[in-house]
């Protein structure tokens, strides 16, 4: 799943992002020190909340960590850069899938605070794409309501001005 993630638009060949792999005990590890983060910041929580928080890590086998690591360079710029982890973020959820997981790309809170960034492995200039979360569904994988995508396209028609 790595190798085929890592397969993106990559300008430069910079590889500006990097994976965290986060199974077995570790997990509810992080559970532990995120809901002790939140309640800190925003509590006191109720004990459902803290539940909650408990169980980020563990509701899947395996998460792994889709790791911004874009760095100040001359010709490529940082959006670039950007694009590139989140195509590979894109490519692990499409290849979980083929290989029959069922994957589920998440970001929440914790992705913003430098604390729950610090909790989850991150160093202090690299940001979170995204949290891809692998495992099977027990059942159907749920659907969610998708764009219509007739707005979203359209033909060219020439320069725009102003």
């Amino acid at each position: 799943m790595i190798r085929i993630a890592s397969r993106v638009p990559d300008h430069g060949r910079l590889a500006p992002w990097r994976f965290i792999l986060y199974r077995g005990d570790v997990r509810h590890e992080i559970g532990e020190k995120l809901a002790a983060l939140a309640d800190r910041i925003e509590g006191p929580l109720p004990e459902t909340r803290l539940a909650k928080e408990r169980t980020r890590f563990s509701r899947a086998p395996l998460v792994i960590g889709v790791v911004s690591v874009a760095r100040p360079n001359a010709k490529i710029p940082q959006w670039e850069m950007l694009l590139s982890g989140g195509a590979a973020a894109m490519n692990l959820v499409l290849a979980a899938n083929a290989l029959g997981y069922g994957a589920n790309w998440i970001t929440n809170w914790y992705s913003d605070v430098p604390e729950g960034r610090a909790i989850l492995g991150l160093k202090q200039d690299e940001r979170v794409i995204g949290f891809v979360h692998v495992g099977t569904f027990a059942g159907e994988a749920p659907e969610r309501p998708r764009p219509d995508v007739s707005g979203l396209v359209s033909d060219y028609s020439g320069p725009v001005e102003g």
